[in-house]
Protein backbone atom coordinates (compact mmCIF):
# COMPACT_ATOMS: atom_id res chain seq x y z
CA UNK A 1 0.00 0.00 0.00
CA UNK A 2 1.45 3.38 -1.08
CA UNK A 3 1.73 5.68 2.09
CA UNK A 4 3.41 9.17 3.21
CA UNK A 5 5.98 8.71 5.08
CA UNK A 6 9.15 10.59 7.39
CA UNK A 7 12.08 12.52 5.08
CA UNK A 8 15.03 10.67 6.44
CA UNK A 9 17.76 13.24 5.68
CA UNK A 10 20.78 11.17 4.69
CA UNK A 11 24.18 11.73 2.19
CA UNK A 12 23.45 13.74 -0.85
CA UNK A 13 25.54 14.92 -3.67
CA UNK A 14 26.55 18.17 -3.30
CA UNK A 15 29.88 19.38 -5.65
CA UNK A 16 30.95 22.50 -3.81
CA UNK A 17 27.69 22.98 -2.41
CA UNK A 18 28.49 26.05 -0.34
CA UNK A 19 29.58 28.16 -2.83
CA UNK A 20 26.72 27.27 -5.01
CA UNK A 21 24.62 28.07 -2.13
CA UNK A 22 25.70 30.90 -1.88
CA UNK A 23 25.51 32.34 -5.56
CA UNK A 24 22.16 31.20 -6.39
CA UNK A 25 20.57 29.20 -3.89
CA UNK A 26 17.14 30.65 -2.14
CA UNK A 27 16.84 30.66 1.67
CA UNK A 28 14.90 27.25 1.99
CA UNK A 29 17.80 25.38 0.09
CA UNK A 30 21.09 27.11 2.49
CA UNK A 31 23.57 24.45 3.70
CA UNK A 32 22.15 22.67 6.32
CA UNK A 33 24.02 21.82 9.77
CA UNK A 34 25.93 18.55 9.92
CA UNK A 35 29.00 17.10 9.52
CA UNK A 36 30.66 16.64 6.01
CA UNK A 37 33.04 14.36 4.28
CA UNK A 38 33.85 12.73 1.20
CA UNK A 39 32.20 10.13 -0.45
CA UNK A 40 30.85 9.58 -3.42
CA UNK A 41 31.75 9.79 -7.13
CA UNK A 42 35.05 11.19 -7.77
CA UNK A 43 35.08 14.82 -7.36
CA UNK A 44 31.83 15.08 -5.29
CA UNK A 45 31.11 15.93 -1.63
CA UNK A 46 28.15 14.26 0.47
CA UNK A 47 26.51 15.68 3.80
CA UNK A 48 25.16 13.90 6.10
CA UNK A 49 21.70 16.27 6.73
CA UNK A 50 19.56 16.79 10.03
CA UNK A 51 16.05 14.74 9.78
CA UNK A 52 13.81 16.93 8.35
CA UNK A 53 9.54 16.93 9.23
CA UNK A 54 7.11 14.41 7.62
CA UNK A 55 5.66 15.45 4.42
CA UNK A 56 2.26 14.96 3.54
CA UNK A 57 0.97 12.60 0.27
CA UNK A 58 -0.54 15.70 -1.29
CA UNK A 59 1.10 19.10 -1.42
CA UNK A 60 2.51 21.70 -2.34
CA UNK A 61 5.78 22.84 -2.97
CA UNK A 62 7.18 26.31 -4.47
CA UNK A 63 9.10 25.80 -7.79
CA UNK A 64 10.02 29.05 -8.71
CA UNK A 65 8.97 32.66 -8.27
CA UNK A 66 5.78 33.94 -7.24
CA UNK A 67 3.89 30.16 -7.70
CA UNK A 68 3.67 26.71 -6.65
CA UNK A 69 3.43 23.33 -8.07
CA UNK A 70 1.91 20.11 -7.17
CA UNK A 71 4.36 17.61 -4.50
CA UNK A 72 3.71 14.22 -3.33
CA UNK A 73 5.71 11.83 -1.03
CA UNK A 74 5.07 8.56 -1.33
CA UNK A 75 6.51 4.83 0.52
CA UNK A 76 6.12 1.38 0.17
CA UNK A 77 7.57 -1.40 0.76
CA UNK A 78 9.37 -2.86 -2.24
CA UNK A 79 9.31 -6.48 -2.80
CA UNK A 80 12.16 -6.18 -5.52
CA UNK A 81 14.66 -4.69 -2.25
CA UNK A 82 13.00 -5.71 0.65
CA UNK A 83 12.49 -2.92 2.24
CA UNK A 84 10.93 0.78 2.12
CA UNK A 85 11.63 3.02 -0.80
CA UNK A 86 10.70 6.12 -0.96
CA UNK A 87 9.93 8.54 -4.00
CA UNK A 88 8.57 11.99 -4.62
CA UNK A 89 6.61 13.31 -7.66
CA UNK A 90 6.48 16.84 -9.36
CA UNK A 91 3.71 18.23 -11.16
CA UNK A 92 0.20 17.39 -12.05
CA UNK A 93 0.79 15.87 -15.77
CA UNK A 94 2.80 15.98 -19.35
CA UNK A 95 5.32 13.74 -20.09
CA UNK A 96 7.02 11.71 -17.31
CA UNK A 97 10.19 11.58 -15.89
CA UNK A 98 12.35 9.33 -14.07
CA UNK A 99 14.83 11.23 -11.70
CA UNK A 100 17.61 9.40 -10.35
CA UNK A 101 19.82 10.98 -7.59
CA UNK A 102 23.43 11.29 -7.50
CA UNK A 103 26.13 8.95 -5.92
CA UNK A 104 24.37 7.55 -2.87
CA UNK A 105 21.87 10.33 -3.34
CA UNK A 106 18.34 10.82 -1.60
CA UNK A 107 15.35 11.28 -3.44
CA UNK A 108 14.58 14.88 -2.08
CA UNK A 109 18.17 15.61 -3.71
CA UNK A 110 17.31 17.09 -7.20
CA UNK A 111 14.21 19.18 -4.88
CA UNK A 112 17.06 20.06 -2.25
CA UNK A 113 19.55 21.18 -4.57
CA UNK A 114 17.02 23.62 -6.79
CA UNK A 115 16.27 21.65 -10.06
CA UNK A 116 12.61 20.94 -9.33
CA UNK A 117 12.77 25.24 -9.58
CA UNK A 118 14.63 25.03 -12.77
CA UNK A 119 12.29 22.91 -13.97
CA UNK A 120 9.47 25.10 -12.79
CA UNK A 121 7.93 26.20 -16.03
CA UNK A 122 7.75 22.76 -17.05
CA UNK A 123 6.04 21.64 -13.85
CA UNK A 124 3.35 24.43 -13.67
CA UNK A 125 2.53 24.33 -17.18
CA UNK A 126 1.81 20.68 -17.30
CA UNK A 127 4.47 19.71 -19.70
CA UNK A 128 5.82 17.68 -16.70
CA UNK A 129 5.55 15.73 -14.28
CA UNK A 130 8.67 14.50 -12.59
CA UNK A 131 9.45 11.39 -10.65
CA UNK A 132 12.49 11.41 -8.40
CA UNK A 133 13.56 8.12 -7.27
CA UNK A 134 15.65 7.02 -4.43
CA UNK A 135 19.05 5.23 -4.68
CA UNK A 136 20.67 1.95 -3.16
CA UNK A 137 24.34 2.70 -4.43
CA UNK A 138 25.29 2.46 -0.29
CA UNK A 139 23.91 -1.55 -1.37
CA UNK A 140 25.36 -1.97 -4.68
CA UNK A 141 28.38 -0.42 -6.50
CA UNK A 142 29.66 2.00 -3.45
CA UNK A 143 29.06 -1.56 -1.47
CA UNK A 144 32.86 -1.61 -0.71
CA UNK A 145 32.40 -4.46 1.97
CA UNK A 146 30.23 -6.62 -0.82
CA UNK A 147 31.98 -8.88 -3.78
CA UNK A 148 31.38 -7.28 -6.72
CA UNK A 149 29.10 -9.73 -8.19
CA UNK A 150 27.23 -9.28 -5.02
CA UNK A 151 26.75 -5.52 -6.18
CA UNK A 152 25.52 -5.82 -9.55
CA UNK A 153 23.12 -8.65 -8.16
CA UNK A 154 21.64 -5.76 -6.28
CA UNK A 155 21.56 -3.33 -8.94
CA UNK A 156 19.43 -6.39 -10.54
CA UNK A 157 16.86 -6.15 -8.27
CA UNK A 158 17.10 -1.83 -7.81
CA UNK A 159 16.02 -2.19 -11.61
CA UNK A 160 13.63 -4.71 -11.13
CA UNK A 161 11.77 -1.66 -8.49
CA UNK A 162 12.53 0.55 -11.72
CA UNK A 163 10.48 -1.33 -14.33
CA UNK A 164 7.93 -3.53 -11.43
CA UNK A 165 6.78 -1.20 -9.16
CA UNK A 166 7.78 2.31 -10.27
CA UNK A 167 7.00 2.88 -13.86
CA UNK A 168 3.56 1.06 -13.44
CA UNK A 169 3.00 3.38 -10.43
CA UNK A 170 3.81 6.27 -13.12
CA UNK A 171 1.16 5.39 -15.29
CA UNK A 172 -1.26 4.99 -12.54
CA UNK A 173 -0.42 8.31 -11.78
CA UNK A 174 -0.27 9.64 -15.57
CA UNK A 175 -1.17 8.01 -18.86
CA UNK A 176 0.96 9.79 -20.86
CA UNK A 177 3.40 7.45 -23.00
CA UNK A 178 6.49 9.80 -23.78
CA UNK A 179 8.81 8.42 -20.51
CA UNK A 180 12.52 10.24 -19.57
CA UNK A 181 15.57 9.33 -17.97
CA UNK A 182 17.62 11.76 -16.30
CA UNK A 183 20.42 12.23 -13.70
CA UNK A 184 23.45 13.82 -12.89
CA UNK A 185 26.88 12.21 -12.35
CA UNK A 186 26.22 8.25 -10.79
CA UNK A 187 22.68 9.61 -11.26
CA UNK A 188 23.54 10.08 -14.81
CA UNK A 189 25.17 6.60 -14.96
CA UNK A 190 21.59 4.79 -13.87
CA UNK A 191 19.75 7.06 -16.09
CA UNK A 192 21.81 6.24 -19.42
CA UNK A 193 22.31 2.15 -17.82
CA UNK A 194 18.20 1.82 -17.78
CA UNK A 195 17.52 3.72 -20.97
CA UNK A 196 20.00 1.69 -23.17
CA UNK A 197 18.96 -1.85 -21.38
CA UNK A 198 15.02 -1.00 -21.93
CA UNK A 199 14.81 1.44 -24.70
CA UNK A 200 11.24 0.15 -25.58
CA UNK A 201 10.26 1.74 -22.53
CA UNK A 202 11.62 5.60 -22.62
CA UNK A 203 11.52 8.21 -25.38
CA UNK A 204 14.82 10.49 -24.11
CA UNK A 205 17.31 10.22 -22.22
CA UNK A 206 19.84 12.82 -20.47
CA UNK A 207 22.70 11.96 -18.38
CA UNK A 208 24.79 14.79 -17.15
CA UNK A 209 27.91 14.62 -16.16
CA UNK A 210 28.10 10.78 -16.39
CA UNK A 211 30.58 7.61 -16.15
CA UNK A 212 29.54 5.02 -18.03
CA UNK A 213 32.07 2.16 -17.10
CA UNK A 214 30.85 0.88 -14.02
CA UNK A 215 34.67 -0.87 -13.55
CA UNK A 216 36.11 2.32 -12.25
CA UNK A 217 33.45 0.69 -9.13
CA UNK A 218 34.80 -2.53 -9.58
CA UNK A 219 38.53 -2.81 -9.71
CA UNK A 220 40.11 -5.73 -11.36
CA UNK A 221 36.74 -8.14 -10.99
CA UNK A 222 34.65 -8.43 -13.92
CA UNK A 223 32.01 -10.51 -14.97
CA UNK A 224 28.69 -11.13 -17.01
CA UNK A 225 26.48 -9.76 -14.17
CA UNK A 226 28.74 -6.52 -14.14
CA UNK A 227 28.90 -6.59 -18.03
CA UNK A 228 24.94 -6.49 -18.34
CA UNK A 229 25.03 -3.25 -16.23
CA UNK A 230 28.16 -1.66 -17.82
CA UNK A 231 27.02 0.61 -21.12
CA UNK A 232 30.52 0.80 -21.91
CA UNK A 233 31.07 -2.61 -22.94
CA UNK A 234 27.32 -4.03 -23.08
CA UNK A 235 26.66 -1.39 -26.62
CA UNK A 236 29.59 -2.91 -28.58
CA UNK A 237 27.93 -6.25 -28.24
CA UNK A 238 24.44 -5.61 -29.47
CA UNK A 239 23.21 -7.11 -32.41
CA UNK A 240 19.17 -7.72 -31.59
CA UNK A 241 17.29 -5.62 -34.07
CA UNK A 242 14.62 -4.56 -32.33
CA UNK A 243 17.05 -3.67 -29.76
CA UNK A 244 18.87 -1.41 -32.04
CA UNK A 245 16.05 -0.18 -33.88
CA UNK A 246 14.40 0.84 -30.15
CA UNK A 247 17.87 2.66 -29.31
CA UNK A 248 17.72 4.58 -32.69
CA UNK A 249 14.01 6.24 -32.02
CA UNK A 250 15.46 7.31 -28.68
CA UNK A 251 16.51 10.58 -27.73
CA UNK A 252 19.74 10.40 -26.11
CA UNK A 253 21.49 13.40 -24.71
CA UNK A 254 25.05 13.48 -23.21
CA UNK A 255 26.48 16.38 -21.43
CA UNK A 256 29.74 16.99 -19.40
CA UNK A 257 32.37 19.54 -19.32
CA UNK A 258 35.25 19.42 -21.44
CA UNK A 259 37.04 19.23 -18.18
CA UNK A 260 35.21 16.79 -16.80
CA UNK A 261 37.32 13.72 -15.53
CA UNK A 262 34.85 11.33 -17.27
CA UNK A 263 35.17 13.57 -20.66
CA UNK A 264 36.89 10.25 -22.54
CA UNK A 265 34.33 8.26 -21.18
CA UNK A 266 31.65 9.79 -22.61
CA UNK A 267 33.29 10.41 -26.69
CA UNK A 268 33.50 6.70 -26.25
CA UNK A 269 30.40 5.72 -25.10
CA UNK A 270 29.04 8.38 -28.09
CA UNK A 271 31.24 6.88 -30.80
CA UNK A 272 30.08 3.05 -29.74
CA UNK A 273 26.98 4.70 -30.29
CA UNK A 274 27.26 6.09 -33.72
CA UNK A 275 29.41 2.93 -34.42
CA UNK A 276 26.25 0.97 -34.13
CA UNK A 277 24.08 3.46 -36.02
CA UNK A 278 22.35 5.03 -32.88
CA UNK A 279 22.32 8.56 -33.09
CA UNK A 280 23.14 10.53 -29.96
CA UNK A 281 23.81 14.20 -28.98
CA UNK A 282 27.30 14.58 -27.19
CA UNK A 283 27.16 18.08 -26.02
CA UNK A 284 30.55 19.15 -24.13
CA UNK A 285 30.62 22.03 -21.81
CA UNK A 286 33.61 24.57 -21.23
CA UNK A 287 35.64 23.85 -18.45
CA UNK A 288 34.59 21.31 -15.64
CA UNK A 289 30.64 22.02 -15.42
CA UNK A 290 30.39 19.22 -13.20
CA UNK A 291 28.26 21.04 -10.52
CA UNK A 292 24.51 22.01 -9.82
CA UNK A 293 24.43 25.04 -11.39
CA UNK A 294 25.77 23.70 -14.64
CA UNK A 295 23.40 20.91 -14.20
CA UNK A 296 20.40 23.22 -13.79
CA UNK A 297 21.56 25.28 -17.03
CA UNK A 298 21.76 21.63 -18.79
CA UNK A 299 18.34 20.48 -18.01
CA UNK A 300 16.78 23.44 -18.91
CA UNK A 301 18.75 23.41 -22.37
CA UNK A 302 18.08 19.38 -22.96
CA UNK A 303 14.73 18.71 -21.16
CA UNK A 304 12.92 19.47 -24.47
CA UNK A 305 15.54 17.60 -26.93
CA UNK A 306 19.07 18.05 -27.94
CA UNK A 307 19.69 21.58 -29.20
Amino acid sequence: MLKAGSRDRQPFCALTSIGYNRMIAPASLQPRTGPVRWGGCAACVWARTARGAAAPPLATTPAGDGFRVNREHHRWHSPSLGRDMDLLVFGHAGARVLVFPTSMGRYFEWEDRGMMQALGEHLRNGWLQVFCVDSVDAESWYARYKHPHQRAIRQFEYENYLLHEVLPFSQSRNPNPFLMAVGASFGAYHAVNTALRHPHLFGRVIGLSGMYDIREQTGDYYDEAVKAHNPSHYVSELHDHGHLEALRRMDIILSTGREDPFVDNNRYLSGVLWEKGVGNALRLWDGWSHDWPYWMSMIRTYIGGSD
